[in-house]
């Protein structure tokens, strides 16, 4: 996932110096995406995907309009989680059929908005059934809805645990059918299933099982209600090996598996879309963190290098976004990769918080101030998942070059 690229010993991003981006973007701290990083990514992934599969991209991993619109131009289909994100995904001038929303507790203006507009709605109760077929029924429309699935089994080994047991998400499987019988023809456009078990997992065979079991339920559903999906969207789940201890997916086994799963599964997939729904796997590595080394200090022993920017822009490298143990993401000192001279130190931000942390005891080259620390794989879930109003520091700028 991540490879590193330099020139005169520093770290070069998306063909540009550290002292070029900053340029680029009027100052520090910033976030730089990588568009010809994106484009491979997806392409790589979507030559190794059995041709059945139709690759969407979660919005909601990295909902950056224009980066959106990029990624737009190469998928299949996008995902969103919000009327926010709705419209971004529809600026794209993307089919609204290759569109779909989810989430629980959407509101009756997303609904209208997803109606109108004609995307997919991911149904998650019988409350929104109702409300979504008042809604087209009001409005002389007919909702295009797939069923989004609470199964009883969920993805081992995943960092978040999307199914399996009481959740929020989707619908028990075992009452499937008695919220179906509710559907009204007239509002109601049924298209399929959403099942989605969990996210950021590194094994193959754990996420392997997972999309099997969900297109072996998806068609034990459609046998309840005796009528074929025309989609069923698997998840993604896909993770990213952000630490030195993590072992990367391999995704030539893992589509090679899907090759087979998709051949076994020939015959009833006949005419059924099978959708993979990825978000951090598709830009992660697309992304870089910059700020700048605004303070050298010793204390009692130790060197901390205070920087300009912090977990509020970067919340989950900080690793209050979910983590237990907290792990360094891949971290440098961009104008100066190599050196015989290192230090080991404490890079910490310009908040009143010990949890304002970009790397901890971290050994990299004796740096002065004015140096730029770059956080490596945070095109995911960065700008847009952290407070960027706490303590009104001020927001850092992202660029899609």
């Amino acid at each position: 996932m991540l490879s590193i690229n330099k020139k005169d010993n520093q770290l070069v991003f998306a063909g540009k110096t550290p002292s070029d981006l900053e340029h680029i973007a009027g100052g520090t701290p910033c976030y730089i995406y990588d568009r010809n990083q994106i484009k491979n990514n997806i392409i790589a992934l979507k030559t190794l995907l059995p041709k059945k599969i139709k690759l969407h991209y979660a919005i909601k991993a990295n909902p950056m309009p224009n980066l959106v619109a990029h990624a737009a131009n190469y998928l299949d289909g996008l995902d969103v989680a919000s009327h926010q994100e709705l419209l971004t995904a529809l600026s794209t001038g993307i089919e609204p059929g290759k569109v779909s929303i989810a989430g629980p507790g959407k509101t009756e203006k997303s609904l209208l908005a997803a109606i109108i507009s004609g995307v997919v709605i991911n149904v998650e109760s019988k409350t929104e059934l109702i409300r979504i077929q008042k809604i087209a029924s009001l409005h002389k429309k007919q909702a295009n809805v797939a069923f989004r699935i609470n199964p009883d089994f969920e993805l081992k080994g995943a960092a978040m645990k999307m199914s399996g047991g009481p959740k929020q998400f989707g619908i028990d499987a075992e009452v499937f059918a008695e919220t179906f019988s509710m559907v009204n023809e007239q509002s109601i456009n049924f298209v399929g299933f959403h099942i989605f078990s969990g996210s950021q997992n590194l094994s193959v065979d754990a996420l392997l099982e997972s999309y099997r079991k969900a297109l072996e339920l998806a068609f034990v559903l459609s046998e309840q209600i005796n009528v074929l999906p025309k989609q069923i969207n698997i998840g993604g789940g896909i993770g990213v090996s952000y630490h030195s201890d993590q072992v990367p997916v391999d995704i030539k086994r893992l589509c090679l598996g899907l090759h087979e799963l998709l051949d076994e599964l020939a015959t009833k997939l006949v005419d059924t879309e099978v959708h993979l729904e990825l978000g951090r796997f598709l830009v992660a590595n697309a992304g870089m963190y910059l700020c700048k080394i605004v303070d050298i200090k010793e204390s009692r022993g130790k060197t901390f290098w205070v920087c300009d920017g912090g977990m509020h822009h970067h919340l989950a490298n900080s690793g209050n976004l979910g983590q237990v143990f907290r792990k360094n993401h891949p971290v440098f000192l961009a104008n100066c990769i190599d050196s015989t001279l290192t230090q080991h130190v404490d890079i910490v931000g310009p908040l009143c918080t010990p949890l304002d942390i970009i790397a901890s005891n971290i050994s990299l080259p004796m740096s002065e101030i004015g140096g730029y620390v770059a956080v490596m794989l945070s095109g995911a879930y960065g700008a847009s998942a952290s407070p960027q109003g706490f303590l009104s520091q001020g927001e850092a700028l992202e660029m899609l070059i």
